[in-house]
């Protein structure tokens, strides 16, 4: 570990990680001396902050969970999650927690973050001056226990995933499953884009807090400024949701060739599909330095693709990754053969085994021989590559035929003037279902009907058309890039009922 490493943040504030270290040595004792436990959890309601990396070096030596809470929920999504993890202590910024408090308040003990003894509002106290009371921690070592992450909840309540200690091999195999699906090495220069409370973007960022020789967290994404700050900080590993290449590939090409990613030697990507085409100019702009991962918060990045594979195997998201078994199910729990579109299920040995947190039955409804889904459709080609054709539940069946509405969104997004889309389906008397196209706009150039239609016809069959297209100021998307469909096809089917009313 190289501890005279920086952990950048908003350009001119740094921390180096030995002060992280050493706060994060004096966070066990302080968390200890409010009765912090193994097995117990500790809330983090913060942004992408150097306090993430302080708070995990406290739990992991206390043997508790860190449960990173998402700062976009609203208060009664947090008094959920609050009430479902019972966390010992919540830290957080001091402004979300003030948002929160309605949440927080009476039910568990609030730590404002920031330096200084400034006096944070209620419910808070101030973290730093309670943290630097009490002395390094020098207690006996306790198996880690990493994060606590709630499921994003888009068919129903969030759903805590924990798992137990590893063991020390395992412990090796996720070293080497992380390197091999974030490519990182000593000496690397990272950024991460996505928020921390994902499990992704949070992985990448305990990886390069080991490895990297400079860390650079961003809370916000604006496509030129993460080509500026590439630039600047001559950063050599990120991870990225495709939502981001398809706003940096919307820059005029005077500002994309206009900064320097030469710097660039891995950018992994996951989270959603990433359309083919898009994906393509993003390897023939920076190069074959385009990694794919999939997988899911309670399986782990599982199955891997390397810019050489994808460009080979056009459209895959790659093959399952050293200690991992994936198989393909059909109706009636058959096992399908190459070619043969069914769910997904898979696991990996690089990860201990988890539970859904209060759930014990739960995680039987996603299990089927031992492996587990990720609630996805696909299939496997000659050579072990896995295709992702979309979610099972969004399938939508139209005149007895299968249709996957990401495979039309994969087009769809790359019509010009289509800034995002989501594809979904819709009762219809006649054909059982009927295709409806949510549309966001690019600002000031919204593409016609007809122009999309020509865009779809032109590169899909005549029945994945949609038969309705509706334009919507902005769709919603979790920070991973994980659009919330659900939200969209329910307000049009309420829209539908009150205008029937």
């Amino acid at each position: 570990m190289n501890a005279s490493a920086q952990i950048v943040v908003a350009g001119d504030t740094s921390v180096a990680r030995q002060t992280l270290l050493d706060r994060g040595r004096r966070a066990a004792t302080a968390l200890d001396r409010i009765g912090v436990r193994e097995d117990d959890s500790v809330a983090l309601l913060v942004r992408n902050d150097p306090v993430y990396f302080e708070i995990f070096q406290a739990a992991n030596a206390l043997g508790a969970y860190v449960v990173p809470l998402n700062w976009h929920n609203t208060v009664d999504e947090l008094d959920y999650i609050l009430s479902d993890a019972a966390p010992r202590v919540l830290i957080g910024e001091s402004d979300l927690i003030a948002r929160a408090r309605a949440a927080i308040e009476g039910r568990v003990p609030a730590f404002a973050t920031g330096e200084g003894n400034a006096e944070p509002a209620a419910p808070a106290q101030p973290w730093s001056a309670f943290r630097d009371r009490h002395a390094p921690w020098s207690g006996a070592a306790r198996a880690a226990r990493g994060t606590m992450i709630y499921t994003s909840g888009t068919t129903g309540r969030p759903k805590g995933v924990c798992r137990g200690p590893m063991t020390p091999a395992q412990i090796q195999a996720n070293a080497r499953l992380l390197q091999s699906i974030y490519g990182t090495e000593p000496g690397m220069r990272a950024l991460v884009c996505g928020p921390l409370y994902h499990a992704s973007p949070g992985a990448f960022a305990r990886q390069a807090f080991q490895h990297a020789a400079l860390t650079v967290l961003q809370t916000t994404f604006d496509a030129e400024d993460l080509l500026r700050t590439i630039e600047t900080h001559r950063i050599s590993h990120l991870t990225m949701v495709p939502t981001m290449f398809v706003r940096l590939l919307r820059l005029p090409e005077s500002v994309r060739c206009g900064y320097d990613m030469s710097s660039l030697r891995w950018a992994t990507h996951t989270g959603a599909p990433c359309p083919p085409e898009v994906k393509q100019a993003m390897i023939d702009w920076w190069g074959p330095v385009i990694h794919e991962t999939y997988g899911a918060t309670e399986t782990g990045p599982a199955v891997g693709c390397t810019s050489a594979e994808w460009l080979a195997h056009r459209g895959s998201v790659g093959q399952p990754m050293a200690g991992t078994t994936l198989r393909i199910y059909g109706e009636g729990a058959r096992a399908l053969g190459t070619g043969e579109v069914g769910e997904i299920y898979l696991r990996t040995q690089a990860y201990a085994d988890f539970a859904y947190h209060g759930l014990p039955h739960e995680r039987a409804q996603v299990e089927r021989d031992g492996l587990i889904t990720c609630g996805d459709v696909g299939y496997l080609d000659a050579d072990g590559f896995l295709y992702i054709c979309d979610r099972k539940r969004d399938m939508v069946i139209s005149g007895g035929v299968n249709i996957y509405p990401a495979e039309i969104e994969n087009v769809l997004v790359t019509c010009p003037g289509v800034r995002d889309c989501a594809v979904f389906g819709v009762p219809d008397a006649e054909f059982g279902e009927a295709l409806v196209a949510a549309v966001e706009a690019e600002p000031g150039a919204p593409p016609t009907v007809d122009r999309m239609v020509a865009h779809l016809g032109e590169r899909l069959a005549r029945y994945k058309i949609p038969k309705v297209f509706e334009f919507h100021p902005s769709l919603p998307r979790e920070a991973s890039g994980k659009l919330l469909k659900r939200k969209v096809r329910q307000a049009y089917l309420d829209r539908l009922s009150a205008a029937a009313a």
